[in-house]
């Protein structure tokens, strides 16, 4: 399957050009929250927008929707620009937008308007606005995709199986082209509340930047970050029968779950999701010369993903971790991920993974740290898993 569209907006850059630049250049998007909900709080730091939605939108358009939708219109409307706008049969063209937890900004807001002005002051739109389909929905009106909308919602692990059925939906002939990735906004004091609490995001305040640090032996936990990462995905005859410019192939993917628990990750899944994306690639363990890891800087979940790649594809691949840079975008960080292995594969450099300031000794593999690891790679891996045991892996290829 072709990737021919790309885009993104991100804490490094408000388009997939920006970001790619910021990733290359190790630079942080992680900075302390400035919002008055924030003083005081255990935790103080995300990963922001660098550039807000309502900059690239039109006002009154961006009025009616949450911010998780706003940026997952700007991002799919890069990437469509990007393909090319395809001339397909909306009837062919088909739309998936993972999400972790849809419009949690309008749900609390809305809440507070109904607790402290009644029912009769709430937006009218507060159900299309927090609907976890929102964003598919509102892509696929924008693109007049009429073969469907679709939303994934397997926590942090939703972006990438956005991608993961985007291939399905081609390769069974339901659709010639596919608008698919993962949005997320829920930098919001419930969400670090409950995450705080739960001892999983980091409390590094004094040093946002340096906060998420995957496999250093220092790490305390992920830093929270807001995105949308989306590609067009294309049936290869028909990107070919337009001339189009391809990023790479989409030559697997495989989602497993590992009903094991609902938020500590098994190795058993995330193996089987890598073995099960190569065997529909075609490609032996060997062929894999860079992995994206899902690595969010959690003490036990990159031991465990350290652990699944070694018993998967060994440990000869070149490894990066750029939630380092971005903070963890949850339900968009599977597809941010792909994007970032995606042109790792097509302009033959792999990004470093920043604050490894000692590697965990527990970490066998060859992390790529600092700066930019260069040279042509014949076939990258994207890992993303999630709370419940959701494991999705994908495979990308250098395009012919």
């Amino acid at each position: 399957m072709v990737v021919t569209g790309l885009g993104a907006t991100t804490p490094l850059g408000g388009d997939m050009a920006s970001t790619w630049a910021g990733l290359l250049a190790g630079r942080s998007g992680i900075g302390r929250i400035e919002e008055e909900w924030a003083a005081g709080s255990p935790v103080g730091i995300a990963g922001t927008l660098a550039v807000e939605p309502t900059e690239v939108l039109d006002r009154v358009q961006a009025r009616r929707m949450d911010r998780c939708q706003q940026i997952a219109l700007v991002a799919a409307r890069e990437a469509w620009a990007d393909a090319g706008a395809p001339d397909v049969d909306p009837e062919r063209l088909a739309v998936v937008i993972g999400t972790g937890t849809g419009g949690t900004l309008t749900m609390i807001r809305q809440n507070d308007v109904l607790e402290s002005s009644g029912m009769r002051r709430m937006s009218p739109l507060s159900v299309p606005m927090l609907m976890a389909n929102g964003p598919a929905a509102l892509v696929s009106i924008d693109l007049g995709a009429r073969g469907g909308a679709h939303t994934p919602v397997s926590a942090c692990a939703s972006g990438a199986e956005a991608i993961a059925l985007g291939l399905d939906l081609i390769r069974l002939g339901r659709a010639d082209v596919v608008v698919a990735g993962g949005t997320e906004a829920c930098v919001n004091p419930l969400v670090l509340a409950g995450f705080a609490q739960a001892k999983a995001h980091s409390t590094r305040n004094d040093e946002p930047e340096r906060a998420s640090r995957p496999f250093d032996v220092d790490r305390d936990g992920f830093v929270i970050g807001e995105g949308a990462g989306v590609v067009v995905l294309e049936r290869a005859e028909f990107a070919a029968a337009r001339s189009a410019r391809a990023h790479a192939l989409l030559a697997g993917a495989a989602v497993t779950s590992d009903a094991h628990h609902i938020t500590a990750a098994h190795k058993d899944g995330q193996v089987r999701a890598m073995r099960q994306a190569l065997a529909t690639a075609g490609l032996t363990p060997l062929a894999i010369e860079h992995i994206h890891a899902h690595a969010t800087s959690t003490p036990l979940g990159d031991l465990v993903e350290t652990e699944s790649i070694t018993e998967a594809i060994g440990v000869h691949p070149a490894v990066t971790a750029t939630k380092s840079m971005t903070g963890h975008l949850f339900g968009a960080a599977g597809a941010v991920g792909a994007l970032a292995a995606i042109l790792a594969v097509r302009d033959g450099v792999i990004p470093g993974t920043q604050n490894v300031d000692a590697l965990d000794p527990r970490v066998k593999l060859d992390v790529v740290t600092g700066r930019p690891r260069r040279g042509a790679l014949t076939a990258a891996l994207a890992n993303s898993f999630g709370f419940g045991g959701h494991n999705a892996s994908l495979v990308f290829t250098p395009a012919p």
